[in-house]
């Protein structure tokens, strides 16, 4: 099973916010998407054992969303 994280930036906070519905307590930011892959690694396998009692390799897929503006000069 491949877990789906839901990945979106808040421009308020400016970070990259993650959460998924397949890992239970997963909700984690960070500034940069390689710092909150980093983060990614070191919850999920914590919160599905913590959660699910659920231990091992936990491959995740990333769904991002970032809304920007075009505008011609």
């Amino acid at each position: 099973m491949t877990i789906e994280v839901n990945v979106f930036w808040d421009d308020e906070a400016e970070v990259w916010v993650a959460e998924s519905d397949d890992v239970p307590g997963l909700i984690t930011e960070a500034a940069t998407m390689e710092r909150l892959i980093e983060r990614l690694q070191t919850l999920i396998p914590e919160l599905m054992e913590l959660n699910c009692g659920k231990t091992g390799p936990f491959p995740f897929h990333i769904v991002s969303e970032r809304n920007a503006i075009a505008q011609a000069a």
